[in-house]
């Protein structure tokens, strides 16, 4: 029966995946001061204007960021997890 449970894995992986992608479809925008900035739900800047000036090496930059900060955090939360399970 280990087929049927490898399968029913793989169906659930298949499901979040779509989710995954749904959920990164979406889209916040938001304007203060002069500054609009519009992120996806994946949390990745798609655009950022200062005044009306779009700046898209200060979306890169800060996507970098984001991106280096996510990695960290789930680096922290699979040791934390893995010293509460007893897997360390």
């Amino acid at each position: 029966m280990a087929i049927f449970d490898n399968l029913k894995q793989a169906k659930k992986l298949m499901e979040l995946r779509s989710q995954q992608k749904k959920l990164a479809q979406l889209e916040v925008t938001f304007e203060e001061q002069g500054i609009k900035v519009i992120v996806s739900g994946d949390q990745k800047i798609k655009f950022l204007s200062i005044n009306g000036q779009e700046d898209k090496r200060l979306v890169e930059v800060l996507n970098k960021a984001l991106k280096k900060s996510q990695k960290m955090v789930a680096k922290q939360a699979q040791d934390v997890l893995g010293d509460l399970l007893g897997l360390k």
